[in-house]
């Protein structure tokens, strides 16, 4: 085989690798996005039953108290349990399994916070993935970035009246 077809196709299986691994990334994406939609659902739920909201502030006096740890004056409270007795029994499916566990209201809406945190810091990681990928095959030289932009849109835009 020439030498220059070799090359040639030794790039575009490179290419094709990568465009792969972008497409792998934006279905967990799209995954990521269903299950913090889901937590943010539950999230909600939650404080709904505990009658709080998002922007529930805490005390004026807990930051002032965090410096005086020995001395417990007043109860440090949750801004998603208010208060709701913290111990009170909540059922919650764990994810990725189909068990349903009684916790203690408290447990629950921290796991659910934790989960939430750790799928917006993959999503963000994948985003960048994604991103830094896209260029890196831009850079490579593939069909649209051989043809000119003006091309490009006027090819985008055609539309058949052939009625």
């Amino acid at each position: 085989m020439d030498p220059n077809m070799k090359k040639l196709q030794q790039s575009m299986v490179e290419i094709e690798i990568e465009a792969e691994h972008v497409l792998l990334a934006r279905h967990q994406m799209v995954e990521n996005d269903r299950l913090r939609n889901g937590n943010r659902e539950a999230l909600t739920a939650l404080r709904k039953k505990a009658r709080t909201t998002k922007s529930s502030v805490p005390s004026s006096f807990e930051s002032v108290m965090k410096n005086h740890e020995s001395h417990s004056l007043v109860k440090e409270i949750c801004t998603t349990c208010g208060n709701n007795d913290s111990r009170e029994k909540t059922w919650m499916m764990f994810p990725g399994s189909d068990i349903f566990v009684c916790t203690p209201f408290h447990a629950v809406h921290t796991i659910v916070e934790q989960d939430q945190e750790r799928l917006d810091y993959d999503m963000k990681k994948l985003q960048s993935f994604v991103k830094e990928t896209s260029y890196l095959i831009s850079e490579k030289g593939v069909l649209s970035d051989s043809i000119n932009p003006g091309v490009m849109r006027s090819l985008v835009s055609l539309r058949d009246n052939s009625n």
